[in-house]
């Protein structure tokens, strides 16, 4: 099975999200949110991700989160996850409450592409002061991929995790999520890498492009965007219409892609200094904000 074929049917299975140029879309992906240890990758962040969260709830901004988004591979269940970041969720729930909540699993994540498991764990919690359960996620559906369909010009964003052309940590997740529980976490608290990964992997990251490109290349310029490699694109209009929003755990930042008024921009969020010596998190404009329109398929 070829990284096309597996690219090919995540986008003929999609989920169809239409919008408009009044709709306003966060794309984040690779949070790996974990248990909050020393191999917790996201709890440097956290702060960071959630300021910005409430930021784009309050902005009416619709949330899509392009896989990895828990760290499942490190941690054998999402209750652990859910008790270090607890206010992470609790707002997420409330974009999920409004019907603009719209997740996508990735390899970290892959056990979410089951139904079942996610009606499971991620329907409601216990909540040990009331001493009862309480909703959480009901209703939520995870998806391979959404395909953002404008209602006017029919124009087409196609959004995935981007793991399909990573044909190891797509077909034998099973395999890789084994090694990392008991081999690469406890070498990752002492700063060795994890060599599968094409976040850590450089040659297989260029690897892992060339294949999606390939694949954009065969579908008409279809625009694109993933994440998975951690690695942020932007490409310029008559470029291949490549996108990664990046990751949720760079040092000292995140990095995302916002939809907003027929644009798209890369965007990152950190923590800043000011004169006066008080931190505050801020959102940086690294590329952008151009038309949609402006990255045209061909027929």
């Amino acid at each position: 099975m070829s990284s096309n074929f597996r690219l090919s049917r995540a986008y003929e299975n999609a989920k169809i999200v239409p919008f408009d140029d009044t709709s306003k879309f966060i794309l984040f992906s690779d949070c790996h949110r974990g248990d909050n240890s020393f191999a917790d990758d996201f709890a440097n962040n956290r702060n960071i991700y959630y300021h910005a969260l409430k930021y784009y709830f309050n902005e009416g901004f619709n949330y899509c989160e392009l896989g990895d988004g828990d760290e499942l591979w490190e941690n054998l269940n999402f209750e652990s996850i859910f008790e270090a970041h607890k206010n992470v969720y609790e707002l997420l729930r409330l974009f999920h409450y409004r019907n603009r909540l719209h997740m996508v699993w990735g390899n970290h994540d892959m056990v979410y592409k089951d139904p079942e498991y996610v009606k499971k764990h991620l329907s409601s919690y216990y909540e040990p002061i009331e001493d009862k359960d309480k909703e959480l996620f009901k209703g939520i559906a995870y998806h391979e991929a959404l395909i953002l369909r404008h209602t006017e010009t029919q124009q087409e964003v196609f959004l995935t995790h981007g793991h399909q052309a990573d044909w190891w940590n797509y077909t034998f997740w099973r395999w890789s999520r084994f090694l990392v529980r008991v081999l690469w976490k406890p070498l990752q608290v002492w700063g060795i890498a994890d060599p599968t990964s094409p976040a850590k992997n450089y040659k297989e990251l260029i690897k892992l492009e060339k294949r999606i490109k390939k694949w954009i290349l065969r579908n008409n310029l279809l625009i694109t965007i993933v994440g998975h490699t951690h690695r942020p694109r932007f490409p310029e209009p008559g470029d291949i219409p490549f996108f990664n929003d990046g990751s949720c755990v760079h040092p000292r930042s995140i990095t995302g892609i916002e939809i907003e008024n027929g644009k798209i921009s890369l965007i990152k969020w950190q923590i800043a200094t000011t004169d006066d010596g008080i931190l505050r998190v801020v959102r940086i404009l690294l590329e952008g904000p151009q038309k949609l329109n402006d990255y045209k398929e061909s027929l």
